[in-house]
């Protein structure tokens, strides 16, 4: 296991709990792959894999029909990269949009947007057209997004700068709602080591309040018939089994199953001492060494 872990030994001491294996460690202390999607509303998927297959090396993503991993330097000095015909976005971070099951002419509010990798993923889905509200709470993060939905030529996205909690005074409002929850970030850990020097059991269950709040906003928003994804980043379950348990004991939401060609964890019915909806079986709970990539978390409801 690599040392760098026991710099946070709160973080090592409850993950002991959460994922204590050899092979967890391993790849937590990997570089992440990098991948990227295909834009599809620039680009054919087989032409822009033919001309970067000149110069890297590249693999599908089994759970995304226009995602890849790349290997090799320089991806972004491309002109695909330039263009906006390929977005640079990690694998398990494309499974939120896939599973919110889009269609064209829908309204659909991303409630935490930036930078935009799953809003545009969820523009070229609907074929530009419909309209997608991408939400975000901080200035800074807008800039971000906009300019990324510019870039990736998503015209039909309106941008909006509220507490995600806002949208709860707009009842049965949106066909299909994404809450990709501000989180304490573990699965980010491959990417840079701060995010594990900052996590902390307090932030964890402050931010688990906060998430039970964005989420309870978010189904109030959802029409009737509508669904609602929740992903997270991270791999605390009071940030993801245990909001989850908040919506289904507290609403009529029912969950459903996600099938996707993935390895995943067993997600979490207890944990110190608190238990959980069962239900929450079947939620996507994603360990590093699952599938090599980030730790990740998602769960789909559908409003009856």
């Amino acid at each position: 296991m690599n040392d760098a872990f026991r710099m946070n030994p709160e973080f090592f001491e409850k993950y002991q709990d959460i994922d204590g294996s050899d092979d967890f460690y391993e790849f937590m202390s990997k570089p992440l792959r990098q991948s990227f999607r295909v834009n599809l509303l620039k680009g054919k998927i087989d032409s822009v894999v033919e001309r970067l297959s000149e110069e890297f090396r590249i693999e599908r993503i089994p759970w995304v029909e226009e995602g890849f991993f790349i290997y090799g330097n320089g991806v972004t000095n491309t002109p695909e990269f330039a263009l906006g015909l390929i977005f640079m976005q990690e694998a398990s971070s494309m499974i939120p949009a896939r599973v919110l099951e889009v269609e064209p002419e829908m309204l659909v509010l991303d409630i935490a947007a930036s930078p935009g990798a799953k809003t545009t993923q969820i523009s070229a889905y609907m074929e530009n057209r419909g309209c997608i509200v991408a939400n975000d709470v901080k200035y800074t993060r807008i800039n971000i997004l906009a300019s990324n939905v510019q870039k990736m030529g998503c015209i039909n996205v309106k941008i909006t700068m509220k507490d995600g909690r806002f949208f709860g005074r707009f009842r049965d409002r949106f066909d299909r709602i994404l809450l990709d929850a501000p989180c304490s970030n573990v699965g980010m850990i491959r990417k840079n080591y701060k995010y594990l020097k900052l996590w902390k059991q307090r932030d964890v269950e402050a931010l688990s309040r906060l998430q039970k709040e964005l989420i309870m906003a978010a189904y109030r928003a959802l029409k009737p018939g509508g669904v609602l994804v929740y992903s997270t980043c991270t791999l605390d379950p009071e940030e993801n089994e245990e909001v989850v348990d908040h919506l289904l004991s507290n609403t009529d939401a029912e969950i459903e199953d996600i099938d996707l060609p993935l390895k995943s964890h067993e997600p979490f019915t207890e944990f110190m001492g608190k238990s959980y909806d069962t239900q929450v079986k079947k939620c996507l709970r994603i360990h590093p060494q699952d599938n090599d990539t980030e730790g990740f978390f998602v769960a789909k409801f559908i409003k009856p």
